[in-house]
């Protein structure tokens, strides 16, 4: 076979496959992939797609599920008796349906490629887009069922159908709906051409048009807003719709879809905006929609979706939306009701999308949404009471409560907190998290004398607790466990006051700082002479103190002891403790109350000192403090020693146990102190409890590296003609910031040959160097960052790292004359760099190999693999080419070809 016929099939091949692809163009518009879980490992899965209906070339009767597992399979279009339903718009909606069972628990990707895209889309590969794939996926997480419970996917109610109109808003939502409660967000991404291949030569929508332009996705709602295309055609967005449960995203799945923007004057209808709502399980919800059009004599449709409006059969008790039908003059009212039932109570509100669509193209024309969330919640439990026993309290509520014989209802938790917090909770405002209160128990539905009750033992005398009762619910999986939780509205509060027949210690505080003769002053109030029976507890009273060097109690020992003959007299409740190392150390206290001389009666719960610790920086010093105390402490005063007036001045309020010092002078000690201002939130006891720290000293110093610069690297690959013989980069950096590095004095430039290999200083030039050219030897790859440094050796974080690759450059000619007249001999490369080796065949007309070569100077002399001499004419040449990369050594995608003409004879 001649070159001419080999060039000929070589055509003829190109052609073949040009119609293939021509053949194979596809029609799709937008889709998605969902799912249900009918068994431990068994899913039933939906390719869901919307096609141009008039492409009936391209029309598919089945589609290749693959399952993630290794495994593909063909099925076949499920909807319209096999043939898809047409929605009018030219746009036809495709099911295809499939039942899969995977080996194991894993997370699996599903996915369908379709070959092609439509052609014409300007934000996908232009002027091909109908080079690239279609491809849809998701990600399916299997559950642990026993204690995860099963899943389906989300569902989106809304068809991805909408056209926009330029310079005019465009809006879509796809409005997932899950079953199961499960959280929704969204995402804008990147389209797919294959797992996990983003789509080539993309660009988001806005960047079309020279106008500015603005796209958004709401991640909580879904709602996608493009303000404003500027520019009429075909355009592509991928919405990534991801489901968490208990905080684990289960599944991950893309909507891609197509939207037509058309150059045409239609303005969209207007919705007026509803509030999003809560509403307790058992309320009527009840409000209108109102729509108009700002384009006179056009007419609209209003729609609505979300999981409450799903026929009976899908969900339970739904909602209306009674509108009127069909396309309307405006204004156009409709009425959402929903009679809300105990069953409708989850965590996640409910979603419901509103859309009105104007007939300006008599099927479907510029469309608004307008998304209202509702969220049910569980009512309050009522009538909550407490009663105060000998070492418990009862608390006990109404029954029935309202939402009890819901399938969700799980029982009630019940929260605690030292101290009243009568807050009134809002419609919306569940559970107690964040308002002070502790929960004791959960899943409580014990009944007593017809109320149902707690008894909560973990009490201590002199106490004054208060009480809140949450109803919770939940979903149950078919093992029986629960999951996606959700809390009622918290009762209203009840308190009780325990016996306080005990002191209770409301002081711990530091009254001299010093380490070997400091003082803490510790203060106690006796027991209540109402809960103290001193007929049964006659005197004499002892109180017994107790000190640990610590903040917890940990090595107590007694101290001090007071006696009285008469509880009347037993007041001496102050304790004066010296010659205590205060600066080292924190100390707690417990009391020891005795009746009878030697009869304990018991302890007072352990208290503490407040303890200060320093910790300075530059121009900082960052304070925060300990302490452990039965009482609650809510604010801390910082005081610091001013040198002026030898006197403390306060400088700040913190609720929390730290505070940082600004602006100081380092190199120069401050001194500071902590005064805790707290309760007992008990009626008769001192209030407020306030407490001193000891007095501690910082000097801040500069511990703070200066902000890293910013790099820029070049080299000369960026010279077109560049050819090797000065291999050396390039460095510049500055600093976006300069003030955050005023105290730089010296760069360390650090670099790596390789992506792989280790980061090493190559040099560390002074602050007034802002660029460094590294010479290197035969390469110019490499990896490089810059830190700064200060006067005190505090080195930055590194700066941007840049790594810079090769520009290997390999060609051949096509003709050499080996026929000793010393001009043109060899046949060899023009001037190459960054080239390890080749692979270098030579074939002559009749396929046969002639030469082979992996050296890349090649110095063929027209011999072959014998040493004989070849004769003049023409041969064929592939030629794979390993360049030199940051990566290492990497054979180029590019395969040379082409032919020689080997000339001995002067031609």
């Amino acid at each position: 076979m001649d070159i001419h016929t080999f060039s000929l099939r070589l055509l003829l091949v190109g052609i073949f496959m040009l119609s293939l692809s021509t053949l194979e163009a596809t029609h799709n518009r937008a889709g998605e992939i969902t799912y249900k879980q009918i068994g431990p490992l068994t899913f039933e899965v939906t390719v869901t797609t919307y096609t141009k209906a008039s492409s009936v070339p391209a029309d598919r009767d089945s589609l290749e599920f693959c399952w993630g597992d290794g495994s593909c399979q063909f099925v076949g279009r499920t909807n319209g008796n096999g043939q898809g339903v047409i929605l009018g718009n030219d746009i036809k909606l495709n099911t295809y349906t499939a039942t899969h069972t995977y080996p194991g628990r894993a997370t699996y990707t599903i996915s369908m490629t379709d070959p092609n895209r439509n052609g014409g889309i300007l934000n996908v590969n232009p002027p091909n887009s109908d080079q690239i794939q279609f491809h849809l996926e998701t990600e399916l997480t299997i559950l642990n069922g026993q204690f995860q419970g099963q899943n389906n996917s989300p569902i989106l109610l809304e068809p991805p159908i909408d056209v926009g109109y330029v310079n005019q808003p465009f809006f879509h939502n796809p409005n997932a709906y899950d079953i199961e409660g499960d959280s929704i967000a969204y995402e804008l991404i990147v389209p797919l051409q294959a797992v996990g291949t983003q789509v080539t030569n993309y660009s988001f929508p806005n960047a079309i048009g020279a106008q500015p332009q603005t796209i958004n996705l709401d991640p909580i709602t879904g709602q996608f807003s493009w303000f404003t295309p500027q520019q009429a055609g075909e355009y592509n967005i991928a919405i990534l719709v991801k489901e968490y449960r208990a905080g684990q995203l289960i599944t991950a799945m893309i909507r891609d879809m197509q939207i037509t923007i058309k150059e045409l004057n239609n303005r969209p209808p207007t919705i007026e905006n509803v509030q999003n709502i809560c509403v307790v399980a058992g309320d009527t919800i009840d409000f209108d929609v109102i729509s108009n059009d700002p384009d006179a004599g056009q007419k609209i449709i209003v729609t609505a979706s979300g999981g409450p409006l799903l026929p009976a059969g899908q969900f339970f008790a739904p909602a209306q939306f009674i509108v009127p039908s069909g396309y309307n003059t405006p204004t156009v009212t409709g009425t959402f009701r929903w009679e809300t039932k105990c069953e409708h109570i989850q965590d996640q509100p409910y979603q419901i999308v509103f859309k009105a669509q104007d007939d300006f193209e008599d099927t479907i024309g510029a469309s608004s949404f307008m998304v209202v969330r509702i969220k049910v919640v569980g009512p309050p439990p009522d009538e909550v009471q407490a009663e105060v026993n000998p070492g418990q309290v009862e608390v006990t509520w109404q029954s029935p409560y309202t939402c009890d014989a819901a399938p969700e209802f799980r029982g009630f938790q019940v929260w605690r907190r030292e101290g009243s917090n009568p807050f009134t909770p809002d419609s919306c405002e569940t559970g107690l998290m964040g308002r002070g209160y502790t929960q004791i128990a959960k899943e409580i539905i014990d009944i007593d004398n017809g109320r149902f009750i707690y008894t909560d033992t973990d009490v201590e005398r002199g106490r004054f607790y208060c009480y809140r009762i949450v109803a919770e619910f939940a979903e149950i999986n078919p093992a029986g466990f629960a999951f996606n939780f959700a809390e009622s509205i918290p009762s209203e509060e009840v308190c009780v006051q325990m016996s306080r027949d005990l002191p209770l210690i409301t002081n711990v505080t530091v009254e001299d700082t010093d380490d070997a003769t400091g003082k803490i002053q510790v203060r106690w109030s006796k027991p209540s002479a109402d809960d103290l029976d001193t007929l049964q507890n006659p005197g004499t009273y002892v109180y017994k103190v107790y000190r640990s060097p610590d903040l917890g109690g940990s090595n107590l020992v007694e101290v001090a002891s007071f006696t009285s003959n008469t509880f009347a007299g037993a007041n001496d409740t102050i304790f004066n403790d010296i010659n205590l190392n205060t600066v080292n150390s924190p100390y707690s206290y417990q009391i020891e109350f005795l009746v009878q001389g030697n009869v304990a009666i018991g302890t007072t719960e352990t208290a503490s000192s407040v303890f200060l610790e320093i910790a300075s920086t530059d121009q900082t010093n960052i304070l925060s403090w300990n302490e452990q105390v039965p009482w609650e402490n809510s604010d801390y005063i910082v005081y610091r020693f001013n040198e002026n007036t030898n006197q403390f001045d306060s400088i700040g309020v913190s609720k929390d146990q730290t505070f940082s010092d600004t602006g100081l002078q380092n190199e120069k000690e401050y001194c500071y102190y902590i005064r805790s201002i707290g309760s007992y939130n008990i009626p008769g006891v001192i209030d407020p409890i306030i407490n001193l720290s000891q007095e501690a000293c910082g000097t801040p110093i500069d511990t703070v590296p200066p902000c890293p610069p910013t790099l820029t690297v070049t080299n000369r690959c960026l010279d077109e003609n560049f050819s090797g013989g000065q291999y050396e980069n390039f460095l510049s950096w500055i600093h976006d910031d300069p003030s955050c590095a005023n105290d730089v004095e010296n760069y360390k430039i650090y670099y790596a040959p390789a992506t792989s290999a280790a980061f090493e200083n190559i040099i560390t030039l002074n602050n007034d160097n802002f660029e460094y050219f590294h010479e290197l030897s035969l390469t110019l790859a490499g990896c490089y960052y810059v830190t700064a440094l200060d006067s005190l050796g505090n080195e930055s974080v590194p700066s941007n790292i840049v790594c810079l690759d090769n520009c290997p450059n390999y060609e051949l000619p096509n003709v050499f004359t080996p026929n000793n007249d010393g001009v043109n001999e060899l046949f060899v490369p023009f001037p190459y760099q960054f080239v390890d080796r080749i692979n270098l065949k030579v074939v002559n007309r009749w396929g046969e190999l002639v030469y082979q070569t992996s050296d890349p100077d090649i110095n063929w002399n027209g011999t072959n693999l014998n040493g004989k001499l070849l004769a003049d004419g023409v041969y064929f040449y592939t030629c794979e080419v390993f360049e030199v990369r940051l990566d290492g050594v990497v054979q180029s995608p590019m395969v040379l070809t082409g032919y020689i003409h080997l000339i001995r004879n002067g031609r």
